[in-house]
């Protein structure tokens, strides 16, 4: 498998383990929370399975779930953590245990709403016991209300000592638009939590993964920026390429025509190469071209992050840029002096 997510992922993961330690490390009973939104195929999944592996010590329980998306029922989340578990041994009624694992001969008497989320609450505590756990929450986006309800609940659960890790897509792309975007605030609001936005990977990022494919090659460079474009810098898409173009060398990356899934939009034509740019704007500019977020960016140059919003902003104006992401390939079609050289 082509480690493609975890170039430019390593500051996350080192979050992400620092969130395991304030439940593994200190005794927290409390969930420690972490929310990690980003567009399909800039790499959740792998960046979670990727933190979860490395995890030390080891979690007691790592209790993983995703929603059914072409049969969505409710708790679909907590019927695919019990889907791979005995139940039988929880001390838990039966008939409730039924319709939160959907079985499929579950009792035609349905529980109160409010009884059954408890129940749901209960069953996770039992699965957890004493912990440390890891919860995972895969595509809440496209998790059934029910579902919903109850990660908010084990977000803020007391005496329950787990890593709760949530993984989502941006609002505007879930089932339920308005409800998920209340649902990240609501958890992202909760005390200590740590909110990852997973944005493309960079040029220099995408030559370190041609790199680590392809050797270190004369034509690396030269390819990088072509792969990035045609890629958008998104992780999936780059996988895609390498393996529908394996074996045929790294110019066929650029040369041979994308298969009809991987074609991105086209981008915007670009503003003439003489836009006027500032010192600032070109070292700002230089950020966004590795890869990195406002907050990153003000770090790296010593600068607010207010700062760099107002910079970002100019440079859309500028370049005549509809994202940050075509304002980094106007930098790398146009050679700007300066925009490769951000400091670290």
């Amino acid at each position: 498998m082509i480690p493609v997510s975890m170039v430019g992922r390593v500051g996350e993961l080192a979050e992400l383990d620092r969130a395991w330690s304030t439940v593994a490390g200190t005794g927290r009973s409390a969930p420690a929370v972490t929310v990690i939104t980003g567009a399909a195929g800039v790499g959740k999944s792998r960046l979670v399975a990727a933190a979860v592996e490395g995890l030390s010590p080891r979690p007691a329980a790592v209790l993983t779930g995703t929603a059914r998306v072409h049969d969505p029922a409710p708790y679909d989340w907590l019927a695919a953590v019990l889907s791979v578990r005995d139940v039988g041994a929880l001390d838990l009624p039966s008939d409730a245990l039924a319709w939160l694992a959907q079985h499929p001969a579950a009792p035609r008497e349905r529980y109160a709403p409010g009884t059954l989320l408890r129940l749901a609450v209960r069953t996770v505590r039992s699965l957890v016991g004493a912990g440390p756990a890891v919860l995972v929450v895969e595509d809440l986006h496209d998790l059934d209300p029910a579902s919903l309800n109850l990660v908010v609940e084990l977000a803020t659960a007391p005496q329950l000592p787990a890593l709760l890790v949530v993984a989502s897509r941006p609002p505007a792309d879930a089932v339920a638009p308005d409800l998920t975007r209340r649902v990240l605030a609501r958890l992202c609001g909760v005390r200590g939590a740590v909110r990852q936005h997973l944005g493309p990977l960079g040029v220099a990022e995408v030559a370190e993964i041609l790199t680590q494919v392809y050797g270190d090659s004369p034509s690396t460079a030269r390819v990088c920026a072509g792969v990035w474009q045609r890629t958008g810098g998104n992780p999936y898409a780059l996988t895609e390429l390498l393996a529908v173009h394996a074996g045929r060398g790294l110019d066929a990356l650029v040369r041979e025509p994308l298969p009809e899934h991987l074609r991105m939009p086209s981008p915007r034509a670009a503003a003439p190469p003489e836009a006027e740019l500032t010192g600032r704007e070109v070292e700002v500019l230089g950020c966004l071209v590795a890869g990195m977020s406002n907050k990153q960016a003000a770090r790296a140059l010593g600068i607010s992050v207010r700062t760099v919003t107002v910079h970002v902003s100019n440079l859309l104006r500028k370049t005549g840029s509809a994202s940050r992401t075509e304002a980094a390939l106007w930098a790398v079609q146009h050679r700007v002096p300066g925009a490769g050289q951000a400091r670290g």
